[in-house]
């Protein structure tokens, strides 16, 4: 990665390359079928989507196989500006099944939703897929395996079976006994009524399709039982032996292969909840160094932690903090500087992170300031009295970055995505909104509320914490607050986006 060179860049060109799950006009969008969490492998050939009904969708690379069916036509690449032979990375939908039903905690009294807070591919070796998705208390581990089978496409109305399964036919199949059978294992009375009906080789092989690729879906781990609080991020090892969740005040470490003990590497609460000052909102391993992960909190600081130097980590941070501005401080503040998503760049030497007012992009190496600010949600600062009684304010938006680390993405509302490069000259960067492609109509929005915020409950309380604020001044921007695109990953080796506005999955490509 060349970051600090100074060169410039030109920002890319980005164009709509597919969609799913995208509703027709008219038709309602349930709450369980809106996206909550959107996750790319480590080669880009599989891509997992998380839902609010806890289900989890993979979809799969299929670049070149036969899918004209799915591939833009002439006339709709002519109209999006493509070439005919341009063709961006393809997918197709692979499988999907229910990783996590609603739960009840009858020593809480609390209601336990199904909603996928995230999933996060694991390595695997031996080719074999392995996946963690998570709700808010549990996580499992997920084993994705093709297999190959065969099933009957037509039958033959002849009762009698094929030839290669009269081979095996003993004397007690037929209803004469006594007739001997043939010294290669056939009857005389079966093979004669085969001549009679007959069986064509053709009409034998109709019987049996050929072998089809279907996916096995396993459960191999349960890990359960180790957050007093919502689970907000998992994150696996380069190791490919363990992994992390975190929640508001704890992260711990796991080992894969063992469900039932789990190690608390920092630990955030106070003995008295009356003096906790922040919470962590993110947190993500290194993508090279097992030893290291990166942690997020509510007052706009990234902790680098290095796990050989303690058992517990929180002591022994490196801390990545901006330098404070001259802008006066006010009751929101503290709320727009918490951080809702962290991500290291493919060498770790670079971190993104998203508050709710802007995108910013850290060294490692330089922990005083950010390289660069990406200004997001400026033009909704005088609003955001509105924006604090609706919890708008809350909102988790997420980031992403390319293979190379020079270019930035990130949501925002009216379903718009962003998307940023270092070293263009141009802090504004390039926005579309999902959806406003030739030929295709607009989402429509969820026909009820979601059940709870995207934040915890802990979150809002803690930021809350009794004061009480009325709506001021509105800003007149035409901004739709109820459509947000909050969730988006970025293909690891190719500029390709994934995005979600609703219950559809777009993509986007440069």
């Amino acid at each position: 990665m060349t970051v600090g060179n100074g060169s410039f860049r030109a920002p890319l060109e980005w164009k709509f390359s597919q969609v799913f799950g995208e509703r027709a006009a008219g038709e309602d969008i349930l709450d369980v079928d809106i996206i909550s969490t959107i996750g790319f492998d480590k080669t880009g050939d599989n891509l997992a989507v998380g839902d609010r009904g806890g289900r989890v969708i993979i979809f799969e690379r299929n670049d070149g196989k036969d899918t004209s069916k799915d591939f833009l036509t002439r006339n709709k690449l002519e109209q999006l500006n493509l070439s005919p032979a341009f063709h961006p990375p393809r997918y197709q939908y692979k499988t999907e099944f229910q990783s996590h039903e609603p739960e009840f905690d009858y020593l809480k009294s609390l209601e336990i939703e199904e909603k996928i807070n995230e999933v996060s591919w694991c390595v695997s070796p031996n080719g074999s897929r392995f996946i963690l998705s998570t709700n808010d208390k549990t996580i499992k581990l997920w084993k994705v395996k093709d297999h190959k089978v065969k099933t009957v496409k037509e039958m033959n109305p002849n009762r009698f079976v094929s030839s290669e399964n009269a081979l095996l036919a003993e004397t007690s199949f037929t209803s004469e006994p006594n007739k001997l059978p043939l010294s290669n294992g056939c009857h005389w009375e079966w093979s004669g009524n085969m001549a009679k009906n007959n069986v064509a080789s053709k009409d034998i092989h109709a019987m049996i399709a050929d072998p089809d690729s279907t996916s096995q879906r396993r459960c191999r781990k349960v890990y359960s039982h180790a957050h007093d609080f919502n689970i907000n991020s998992i994150s696996s090892n380069s190791d490919g032996e363990t992994f992390i969740s975190a929640d508001d005040l704890r992260i711990n470490l796991w080992n894969l292969e063992i469900s039932n003990q789990c190690f608390n590497i920092i630990d955030m609460k106070p003995s008295n909840m009356e003096d906790l000052t922040e919470i962590i909102t993110s947190a993500e391993f290194h993508p090279l160094h097992c030893n290291l992960l990166a942690y997020s909190s509510s007052r706009g600081f990234i902790r680098l932690v290095d796990m050989r130097q303690s058992a517990l980590c929180d002591r022994s941070a490196t801390l990545l903090r901006a330098e404070e501005l001259s802008r006066p401080k006010s009751f929101f503040t503290e709320i727009i500087s918490s951080i809702s998503d962290i991500k290291f760049s493919s060498d770790g030497r670079f971190i993104i992170s998203r508050d709710y007012m802007n995108l910013k992009l850290w060294d490692i190496h330089k922990c005083s300031s950010p390289l660069a600010v990406f200004k997001i949600h400026e033009h909704l600062r005088p609003r955001l009295c509105e924006l604090y009684d609706n919890d708008s304010i809350f909102d988790r938006f997420e980031c992403c970055l390319s293979g190379d680390g020079l270019h930035f993405a990130t949501g925002s509302y009216s379903n718009q995505l962003r998307m940023f490069s270092y070293g263009s000259g141009s802090a504004d960067g390039i926005t579309t909104e999902a959806g406003k492609v030739p030929d295709r109509k607009p989402l429509l929005q969820p026909t009820r509320r979601a059940r709870r915020s995207s934040l915890s409950n802990l979150t809002r309380e803690f930021f809350r914490h009794g004061n009480e604020h009325s709506s001021s001044g509105r800003n007149e921007a035409s901004v739709d607050l109820n459509s947000k695109l909050l969730h988006l990953a970025w293909h690891p080796t190719e500029n390709l986006i994934a995005c979600a506005a609703g219950s559809g999955l777009f993509m986007y490509y440069a």
